[in-house]
C-alpha cells in the first residue's frame, strides 16, 4: 500500500525541493543586482534622504 504512492509523494517533494531552491537562487542574485544598482546611484551622487543633513532650525 505505501509503494503505491511512493511515486507522487517522492516527486511532489522534488518539484517543492526545486522551486524553493529557485526561489532562494532568484533571491540572492536580485539583491546582488539591488546593491550593484544602489552603489551607481551614489556613485553619481545621489544620497538616500535619511543620511541627509537635517537643517538647524527647522521652522
Amino acid at each position: 500500500m505505501q509503494n503505491d504512492y511512493f511515486g507522487f509523494i517522492a516527486s511532489a517533494y522534488g518539484i517543492s525541493a526545486l522551486l524553493l531552491a529557485g526561489l532562494a537562487l532568484w533571491i540572492v542574485l536580485d539583491a546582488r543586482a539591488q546593491r550593484r544598482a544602489l552603489a551607481a546611484i551614489e556613485e553619481k551622487g545621489v544620497r538616500r534622504r535619511s543620511s541627509a543633513a537635517r537643517p538647524e532650525n527647522p521652522s
